[in-house]
């Protein structure tokens, strides 16, 4: 930790002066250590000198990285004699020296926790975590002693601890006193196990957090088996369309002596064995027709007919699209819903596949709503710049959406709806082209959310409005989306004609 007194950007000259040789002087002997972080408190409101050399070093290879202190309330926010004029804002400090150094991945921010009298409310607790907070300061004084005299902290304060676990902080104990501290480090370490509480499904999950993945191109690219055994890992989903199919059987009249079933883009069959599923709880005979154009995938589908379904499956190796099938059917069911809904062109592919369907039949689903929201993560917008893959240029990379498991975010504003979908669709013209501007099922994880990345990070001042213009285009080869900041600041349209990013129908 370089020295507090340090002031770069002092009035005075001869403390500037100083102040600078003493920091290149500590610099230099943390570079002769090979320390891995250097840590710096944030004193004032005013950084821009010390902002211009740490950007510098990071500019020349700078091999550390910077983690700058500040506290999570500052104390002006709470004192009895600051007007609201004089009110700093912690955060402030910390943004507006990030962008001094324009948002350099290796700069981290640690927070010193307030006194439990000043914890901050949820929204501003939000906002940090939406920042690369990389530990917390926890003071001795906030400790209690428990009934066995051994040190614990208040509930308030766990619970704020609580709310960065998930972002892998470390934890430094403050002390104004030498003496052991490993009985606070002991009680740390046992509050971690005690108040982590894993993600459901774990295992989907792991590994994925803030991490770009390219939304699938499941028309014109044949699935892998990875990729199918995930998604049905997700016992969830699956259960939750049983329900949906033995639902929609039970509607359909008994004159109906052998209802059809018929699933497109059945994959490995986990839909297949929904409907027969519900076929057995109501003890009801049922048609199904398995349609499915992946080569690979039908090889398995085969396999399931011959040894688990005993020849109750017609498979059909072809693309729903083009594929006329000999009967209509009374249940459509598909999964071809992407991360943003329409973005594995589940719209064009049930459209084109209604005609299977009775005019008094049922689509599973029926419905679909996408959502869009403004986010923060700084995490995410140096993943995007940092890794440009070779053949790909930098305007590429900020034009192309992202599936991602996020982790170290805050939403800015709760969701608003954006494009809706219904099937079957029985319009005489169909437009899936859209410019609308207008319930997540409990752990169900096979859809982490899409992100539509802007090309520099803007700030937002509280109560402002945010206003986004989000088109879905399509010709006859691709589906692509177009979006614009349009408040409270205009922005250029972004991924115009698909240029950068576009969904292929053949």
């Amino acid at each position: 930790e370089l020295t507090h007194t340090i002031n770069l950007d002092s009035e005075i000259e001869h403390v500037r002066s100083k102040s600078k040789a003493l920091f290149l002087q500590e610099l230099g002997f943390a570079i002769h250590l090979g320390v891995p972080v250097v840590k710096i408190s944030l004193t004032k409101k005013v950084n821009t000198q010390l902002g211009r050399l740490i950007n510098e070093k990071f500019v020349s290879g700078f091999g550390s990285s910077f983690w700058i202190t500040v506290p999570m309330v500052h104390p002006s926010q709470y004192s009895p004699i600051c007007t609201d004029d004089e009110k700093e804002d912690s955060w402030e400090w910390w943004n507006d020296f990030r962008t001094y150094c324009n948002y350099d991945k290796h700069l981290g921010l640690v927070l010193e926790l307030p006194d439990i009298k000043h914890i901050p409310l949820k929204n501003e607790i939000d906002r940090w975590i939406g920042e690369p907070v990389k530990a917390l300061i926890i003071p001795t004084s906030y400790f209690l002693l428990n009934n066995h005299g051994k040190p614990v902290l208040p509930r308030a304060h766990q619970e704020l601890i609580q709310r960065f676990l998930a972002i892998d902080v470390q934890y430094i104990i403050k002390s104004d006193s030498e003496g052991d501290l490993s009985v606070y480090t002991k009680y740390l370490h046992f509050l971690g196990k005690k108040l982590y509480v894993s993600e459901v499904n774990l295992e989907f999950v792991q590994g994925c957090e803030d991490f770009l993945q390219n939304p699938l191109q499941p028309l014109t690219e044949h699935l892998e088996t990875n990729i199918y055994e995930v998604f049905e890992k997700d016992q969830i989903k699956y259960t939750t369309y049983q329900n949906a199919i033995q639902k929609a059987l039970e509607d359909v009249p008994k004159e109906v002596a052998v209802p059809v079933i018929m699933v497109v883009g059945a994959g490995r069959g986990p839909l297949v064995q929904a409907a027969l599923n519900v076929s057995y709880i109501l003890h009801r005979k049922i048609k199904v027709y398995a349609v499915e154009k992946n080569p690979y995938a039908i090889n398995t589908l085969i396999d399931r007919v011959q040894n688990e379904w005993n020849g109750q499956v017609t498979l059909i190796n072809e693309d729903m699209r083009v594929y006329e099938p000999p009967e209509k059917a009374d249940i459509l069911v598909s999964e071809l819903l992407g991360s943003f809904g329409d973005n594995e062109l589940s719209p064009e592919c049930l459209d084109g596949a209604q005609r299977f369907l009775k005019r008094s039949g049922v689509s599973i689903p029926c419905s679909y709503t996408s959502y869009l929201a403004p986010l923060q993560s700084i995490k995410i917008f140096n993943e995007i710049r940092n890794n440009r893959p070779a053949d790909k240029t930098l305007r590429t990379c900020y034009e192309t959406p992202y599936v991602i498991h996020l982790v170290n975010y805050y939403q800015i504003a709760p969701a608003q709806t954006l494009f809706k979908f219904e099937h079957p669709n029985w319009s005489d013209v169909i437009n899936n082209e859209s410019i609308h501007p207008e319930t997540y099922t409990h752990e169900m994880v096979s859809w982490f959310p899409i992100v539509f990345p802007l090309q520099e990070p803007m700030k937002v001042q509280a109560g402002s409005i945010i206003e986004i213009s989000f088109w879905r285009v399509e010709n006859p080869d691709k589906v692509w989306y177009e979006w614009c900041l349009e408040a409270p600041m205009k922005g250029c349209i972004m991924n115009p004609n698909g240029r950068s990013y576009f969904i292929k129908k053949h």
